[in-house]
């Protein structure tokens, strides 16, 4: 058995990251230009490559980024599982892997009330 427990379980909290894909909260720690690429697709979600050039070629020129920047900037999102790269070439679309939200309890506790009071009305009546 290689590495500790704790090394197992960050293993796997961090697959299960991955998996989950990124909440908003996350993009306020992203490097500047991760940041401005994210807040871009966060507005579309889903954007072809030519459209993510022309969007940033669009934008006034302190916040554009140039080409090169841009490539490596969507390989790292790429990478990391922030975006989901589908197509090669110039017919590459980029989607936002956006993490699922978390059930509410409250039903579960709400329904759980309700049949136990069910069931103690049903006892009291055959008594």
């Amino acid at each position: 058995m290689s590495g500790s427990i704790y090394d197992r379980l960050q293993k796997a909290l961090d697959v299960q990251k991955q998996e989950e894909g990124i909440s908003a909260g996350d993009i306020a720690q992203l490097p500047p230009a991760l940041r401005k690429i994210m807040r871009m697709m966060l507005r579309e979600i889903d954007m072809s490559h030519v459209a993510i050039c022309e969007a940033m070629e669009a934008m006034p020129a302190a916040d554009r980024l140039d080409r090169p920047t841009l490539e490596q900037a969507l390989e790292t999102l790429t990478q990391q599982n922030w975006l989901i790269r589908r197509g090669e070439g110039e017919r590459t679309n980029y989607t936002v892997n956006l993490r699922r939200k978390a059930g509410s309890s409250l039903g579960q506790t709400f329904w759980s009330a309700l049949d136990a009071k069910i069931a103690e009305n049903k006892k009291t009546e055959n008594l």
